[in-house]
């Protein structure tokens, strides 16, 4: 059997590790357009800033040891052009010596990737104008920021390659401006969570511009004028385009396979495409959201590696399937990890899904044990089933960690109230005993059972001011002296129930603390006393985040306060 596989990287080089496994003797060739066949792309932005020194440490195989342990011949610099399904061959040119030549196949894997988003700006063709996919476009910046005497740099785009890009540069001392049109940053978080990235950003000296669109750009004395619709112009030393990616499918497109969303290629689960014996993995492909049902695009490491090994498979003889793409994510930010499974809010109103959502800010191990730092964490989760749709987590410590739980539980079928009975593992210096996990199905399970009533921050202007609303506060008076909403009066819980005369019980109480823990015990305090009481869900600490632009302290528990819901 003869397999020539377009692309490298993730999908195309893991399915060449693993048809070797399979059949020694099947003869593997991969024509890699880059100079670099797999190489570690997520690591990219570390090596611009520096973290990552030796380049070296980016280039997982070379051709060589692809050779030497696997027998796979591997041909970087060369470029496939056109692709003959029915004759069952390629054309590739050598982009080194200019040579064309024809390939035959018995099967045909595509992993083209993603190319980033180039629009057709005037002055994008500039030598202080940079995207980054690729080793070489690494090189190119890591040499620009380090020979050149750059101080500023205007980053188009504000998702996981434009936070990324950001933060390296930033710690080295250039002065960053990120340009987003979209009205928030990385786009797989919901709104208020996004808040607590722009905060981040700006408390490391980013200047964050949402809402503004990049027109164009003119270059003079080896500067940058930015320009932006209805705004001032940017002056930078260089841009980096960090708008998106799209499937690098035109080959596929040539060669009248079948296409999905922004040209995709549209694949089975057992990554065949519509030609006969040709498989598509990876960036390039569309995928169903495994949460949603729908088609969609999902451009993760993992998911490329996933179905380059199911496409191997089958190549070699066997059934696999791939079940669709979840998205998890995580990225760093300075001090803090962002992380993120399933979907948002707005892909939920999307499909049409009727959904609530937990927020909590659990400690990120138990509180007595030094060093504990606070989360925020947002899970939702389907109304009338309580099936988990997606989460969102922000935290300087073991955010990663529960993210993982998390999308193991989405993958199982888990509902959210089905969080507290997870058996997970407790030490003082890495949890607590109430996991914040566990504590989320804590949550949804008094929801369930009515125990408690809840509003979010977003509900919250159309009950301010109402006369059939009592607001309370029920944070010490130190925490409601340094900032508190007007109209809420303040009853310390300890206080909550010899105060009891001080509530109009005609009146239904909405209930505030600073992270929605203590308000929620108020509200079991006043329910059982006869008030209609309904807790607002994250407390005062995520709501400051979102209106006032500010990260949420690092330590929230300065009493231990970790109970039980």
């Amino acid at each position: 059997m003869k397999v020539v596989i377009v692309g490298g990287v993730a999908g195309g080089a893991t399915a060449a590790a693993r048809m070797r496994r399979l059949d020694e003797n099947a003869e593997i060739t991969v024509f890699e357009r880059s100079g670099f066949v797999s190489y570690a792309n997520c690591g990219l932005p570390y090596y611009v800033g520096g973290v990552i020194k030796n380049p070296g440490e980016l280039t997982l195989q070379t051709p060589k040891s692809f050779m030497d342990r696997f027998r796979v011949d591997v041909r970087v610099n060369h470029e496939v052009t056109d692709i003959d399904v029915t004759g069952k061959s390629v054309t590739v040119k050598d982009l080194t010596t200019g040579a064309v030549f024809e390939e035959s196949y018995d099967k045909l894997l595509l992993s083209p990737g993603a190319r980033p988003v180039r629009p057709e700006f005037s002055g994008t063709d500039s030598e202080n104008i940079f995207t980054l996919r690729t080793v070489e476009d690494t090189f190119r910046l890591r040499d620009a920021v380090t020979d050149r005497s750059v101080k500023h740099v205007v980053i188009a785009g504000g998702g996981y390659i434009g936070i990324e890009v950001a933060e390296n540069l930033t710690e080295k001392g250039i002065d960053v401006t990120i340009v987003q049109r979209p009205p928030q940053l990385l786009a797989p978080l919901d709104r208020d969570m996004a808040s607590i990235v722009h905060a981040k950003l700006r408390e490391k000296g980013v200047v964050v511009k949402t809402g503004s669109s990049v027109e164009g750009f003119e270059h003079e004395n080896g500067k940058v004028r930015v320009l932006l619709k209805g705004e001032a112009a940017l002056e930078a030393d260089m841009v980096v385009l960090a708008i998106g990616v799209r499937p690098d499918t035109a080959l596929a497109e040539k060669a009248g396979l079948k296409t999905g969303i922004k040209g995709s290629i549209v694949v089975n689960d057992r990554m065949e495409t519509s030609a006969s014996d040709v498989y598509a993995v990876g960036d390039a492909v569309q995928v169903e959201n495994s949460v949603t049902g729908e088609d969609d695009l999902i451009s993760l490491a993992g998911p490329a590696n996933k179905q380059g090994r199911i496409a191997a498979d089958n190549i070699c003889g066997g059934d696999s399937r791939y079940r669709g793409s979840q998205g998890s994510s995580v990225i760093k930010l300075f001090d803090l990890t962002i992380a993120t499974t399933g979907i948002n809010e707005k892909k939920a109103s999307a499909a049409g899904l009727e959904y609530d959502r937990v927020v909590l800010s659990p400690a990120s191990h138990a509180t007595y044990y030094p060093g504990a730092k606070s989360m925020v964490m947002k899970v939702l989760f389907e109304k009338d089933t309580f099936r988990i749709l997606g989460a969102q987590i922000i935290g300087a410590e073991g955010v990663d960690k529960r993210i993982d739980v998390l999308a193991a539980a989405m993958s199982a079928g888990m509902r959210a109230y089905d969080l507290r009975d997870l058996d997970l593992a407790y030490a003082p210096p890495y949890s607590s005993a109430k996991d914040p996990v566990n504590m989320v199905g804590f949550m949804t399970e008094n929801l369930r059972n009515g125990l408690v009533k809840q509003i979010h921050w977003d509900e919250l202007d159309e009950v301010i001011g109402r006369e059939d609303a009592f607001l309370l506060d029920t944070r010490t008076p130190q925490e409601y002296a340094a900032g508190h909403i007007e109209g809420f009066v303040n009853i310390p819980l300890d206080e909550l129930r010899d105060r009891l005369g001080e509530i109009d019980e005609n009146r239904t109480v909405y209930i505030m603390c600073q992270t929605g823990l203590r308000s929620y015990i108020g509200c079991r305090i006043l329910s059982q006393s006869g008030f209609d009481c309904c807790n607002i869900s994250g407390g005062y600490g995520f709501l400051e985040a979102i209106v006032k632009d500010k990260v949420p302290p690092a330590d929230l528990y300065p009493c231990g306060m970790n109970r039980a819901r």
